[in-house]
């Protein structure tokens, strides 16, 4: 069997890779043996090709594993029937007209894999191998795209459920005042997961029902909140987040090294960032500005050496309460 000769690679940007698609992140996540057609059907050496054709019109199938004592050793496409009808040839055996330059895939390789290899190869189909080297299925761009979206709607069920549970929080909890609390620990100068937590707020307010807008809000305030704890201070910090029907709080704080002048602070390209940090792409100072657009009320407390706290709010109207517009009302009184 041959193998797939090396490719070109590329550097993926951050810019990049936030525009990764589900659909680009279940090509990683899926393995073969979850997408690819078991029950392939098998050609042998010694069959004539018209008994062939027959097989592909009856399963309704472009392609086929051709075995001969157990072994895979070829494969025969509608390519190869069309050539053999060309030349009337249909008596001729499979071993005639079939490939035997053979491009496989193992059953535990990422779906990623496969479309690499038949994008690189242009080939119809691949053979599914087991670690031994058996035959254990077939797998096409179609088993690929009905892989993919069978995965796709089964995100999207468990979404809705998860969306369904989440929305009904304040509703069903009977108490004089409900709230959701979110607590995330930012470690110092942890880039690498720098945004995190306001992804996972974000995700958090969609599933209870915010709208786009304000989980928006809430997530560019947090973004900017979180990633100053990363850049300024000496020990990271807490973010904590509560969420009641008719607001959200968001409240940052870190043991140091504070700030010498807050006003200051907020004015717009003002930062103690260093050159370091300025390479990676960040500490602009523009942090404190973007988060005050975004939020409708915000107090900032440093003491120099001590510590910061930053408490910010975003109020909802009624119609974009959490829970039913009652619950929001009696949340208000």
């Amino acid at each position: 069997m041959d193998e797939v000769p090396p490719r070109k690679t590329k550097t993926i940007t951050d810019q990049a890779a936030e525009n990764i698609t589900r659909v680009e992140e279940l090509a990683y996540e899926l393995k073969v043996d979850v997408v690819m057609s078991r029950d392939a059907k098998e050609a042998s050496p010694n069959m004539k090709m018209g008994e062939v054709l027959d097989i592909f019109r009856q399963a309704r199938i472009s392609g086929a594993p051709v075995i001969s004592q157990d072994e895979l050793v070829g494969i025969i496409s509608i390519e190869d029937i069309i050539r053999c009808l060309r030349q009337n040839d249909l008596d001729s055996p499979v071993s005639a007209y079939m490939s035997t330059k053979l491009f496989t895939v193992r059953q535990t390789d990422p779906v990623v894999e496969a479309l690499k290899t038949l994008v690189h190869t242009k080939v119809g189909r691949l053979p599914v191998v087991d670690d031994t080297g058996k035959l254990v299925g077939i797998i096409t761009k179609g088993d690929i795209n009905r892989g993919l979206l069978k995965a796709l709607q089964h995100d999207y069920q468990e979404e809705e459920i998860r969306r369904y549970r989440a929305s009904h929080l304040f509703e069903d909890i009977v108490s004089g005042r409900t709230s959701l609390i979110l607590r995330y620990v930012i470690k110092p100068r942890d880039f690498t997961h720098g945004g995190s937590a306001s992804s996972y707020i974000k995700r958090a307010l969609l599933r209870l029902g915010a709208s786009p807008q304000i989980a928006r809000r809430c997530g560019i305030a947090v973004y900017e909140a979180e990633m100053n704890l990363i850049i300024h201070a000496d020990h990271g910090g807490i973010i904590r987040v509560e969420i009641e029907p008719h607001q959200i709080t968001i409240e940052a704080t870190d043991d140091g090294p504070g700030i010498q002048d807050v006003e200051l602070a907020m004015k717009p390209g003002f930062s103690t960032a260093t050159e370091e940090v300025r390479e990676q792409g960040f500490g602009a100072g523009m942090g404190l500005v973007n988060i005050a657009r975004c939020v409708n009320e915000m107090k900032l407390d440093s003491t120099l050496g001590k510590g910061t706290r930053l408490k910010i709010k975003i109020f909802l109207e009624a119609q974009e309460a959490f829970g039913e517009v009652s619950a929001f009302q009696k949340e208000r009184t």
